[in-house]
């Protein structure tokens, strides 16, 4: 139970931090370069990571890096970039809170995990909470905004499910690395193409832009893929309800932007969904459905690994069950 909280408590850190991101972003960088402006925020962060790893991909991973690079850093980062620069922080932060919602239907046929009830109802309870978030506020949302926060929501949610059910025996520091670089070479090519040279930097936006690359990126990224690693996709996807909670407080300490009584609740409800579906019971595999005649029961959801288990099998597979593959063989050293 406490190794669980522990890793909830570190796959918090991402949400908390990509939710300090939209006030940097509003605040303090340039408006007009969101291509590049995501690039800087890319590229630095994956070479300092690939450097720590001292790993390259191989095999499939080098398009599977493109991919993921694509739907988690490239075009995410744009359409953030834009959310950003037209909607106030609070709101771009909490349109991207239906993730939960749409991690756990992801993670249903792609993972084989089915949702828990509890789970369901934490989402439920956030989702109340971030429709008071966002319904309450004084002004009408711009709806290029709105769309370009829904659909980084979208591609996020399938890039992190695709993410879980690729990466078995592949640790989270080189992931996180390869996924980082992937994205930042998408966008580079049509950085040039559409912008043109990259924008002069003051020391205030290169100062930003160092705080959203190393921190709110690298390591944002190493601490929420470390935690995809370990707990189910709908319990990520719960505790990634921080985003909005995070952008709508600092919006109101560092931006001076509107906060009302109900939007408080708001905050409340998202966290008490939180603490909801990420508890235990919720986290229990799902009643196994009946044997086949002659055969042995069936497990409905994946085996959980102990931290430094390598997966003795096709590295391209991820087990589907405990009578589908061999045992987990404990690392050297582990």
């Amino acid at each position: 139970m406490e190794d669980r909280w522990r890793w909830v408590g570190i796959t918090a850190v991402a949400p908390v931090l990509w939710g300090a991101s939209y006030v940097v972003t509003r605040q303090l960088l340039p408006p007009d370069s969101p291509l590049w402006g995501s690039v800087l925020r890319a590229l630095p962060a994956g070479l300092v990571l690939l450097a720590v790893a001292r790993r390259l991909p191989s095999g499939s991973w080098w398009w599977r890096s493109l991919v993921l690079g694509t739907l988690t850093i490239g075009a995410f980062f744009v359409l953030v970039y834009v959310a950003a620069q037209l909607l106030p922080s609070s709101l771009a932060a909490t349109l991207m809170s239906a993730s939960p919602a749409v991690m756990m239907l992801l993670a249903w046929p792609l993972l084989a995990q089915r949702p828990r009830w509890l789970s369901v109802a934490g989402v439920a309870l956030g989702v109340v909470g971030v429709a008071a978030l966002l319904l309450t506020g004084a002004a009408a949302p711009d709806p290029r905004g709105v769309a370009a926060s829904v659909l980084a929501m979208l591609m996020s949610s399938l890039g992190f499910v695709l993410s879980t059910r690729w990466s078995a025996g592949v640790p989270a520091l080189p992931l996180t690395a390869w996924q980082l670089l992937g994205g930042a070479v998408v966008l580079v090519p049509v950085a040039v193409a559409v912008e043109g040279a990259p924008p002069a930097l003051d020391g205030t936006e290169i100062a930003a832009f160092a705080f959203l690359s190393l921190v709110a990126t690298a390591v944002a990224y190493l601490c929420w893929f470390a935690g995809l690693a370990r707990l189910d996709a709908g319990t990520v996807g719960l505790v990634g309800l921080l985003n909005p909670v995070t952008g709508a407080v600092l919006g109101v300490v560092v931006a001076a932007e509107g906060l009302t009584v109900p939007q408080v609740g708001g905050m409340l409800l998202v966290l008490g969904g939180i603490a909801l579906g990420a508890s235990r019971r919720s986290a229990r595999s799902t009643s196994a459905p009946a044997p086949e005649p002659g055969g042995p029961p069936r497990s409905t959801r994946l085996p959980s690994f102990p931290v430094g288990a390598r997966w003795q099998g096709d590295p391209h597979e991820h087990p589907t069950g405990p009578h589908d593959r061999p045992a987990p063989v404990p690392a050297r050293g582990a």
